[in-house]
């Protein structure tokens, strides 16, 4: 029973710093589709403790794309997350 216990906490641990994640980039994109990519990855080391992996333009589109450890101990991958914005420099 404790460690079923353990494991949900892990779980719903792990699902709320993904959250965080998916917020940072939603943010980090549309900085970056403002012109402002150099404080890209200090927003989402601020709002997730995570690095920035890569800010691509695709398009009409700034994307940037995000990794964190889930900091739990329980065997789950690196958490990582994309969001994309209009590039609003065109």
């Amino acid at each position: 029973m404790i460690l079923l216990i353990a494991l949900t906490a892990g779980s719903l641990s792990a699902v709320g710093r993904l959250v965080r994640l998916e917020q940072a980039v939603a943010q980090a994109a549309r900085l970056a589709a403002r012109g402002e990519p150099d404080r890209v990855a200090e927003l989402v080391a601020t709002i997730a403790d995570a690095r920035l992996d890569a800010i691509v333009a695709d398009g009409d589109l700034v994307c940037v794309t995000a990794s964190a450890g889930v900091r739990v101990p329980l065997p789950l991958p690196e958490l990582s997350a994309r969001s994309c914005a209009l590039d609003g420099g065109r």
